[in-house]
């Protein structure tokens, strides 16, 4: 997923003709907020493990799942 993201950000970067700052602001905010999905994605994946494996109790799960959901957009 991160592999198909750089080349999709190196294809559009090297495509732009004439370097515009609004395309170029544009795609490194789309990159940034990527990242922080598949971070958030990442994070939950690995807590939903955590707790699958009794790791961790309920209301732990619970609150950083919270964590979680307040930091993203699709969650």
């Amino acid at each position: 997923m991160k592999n198909l993201l750089l080349a999709v950000a190196v294809v559009l970067a090297f495509s732009q003709s004439g370097c515009m700052f609004l395309g170029g602001a544009a795609l490194g905010a789309a990159g940034t907020g990527a990242g922080y999905e598949i971070n958030a994605h990442q994070q939950m994946e690995r807590l939903e493990a955590d707790y699958k494996a009794e790791r961790i109790s309920r209301a732990e799960y619970e609150a950083r799942k919270k964590q979680i959901e307040a930091g993203s957009l699709v969650y």
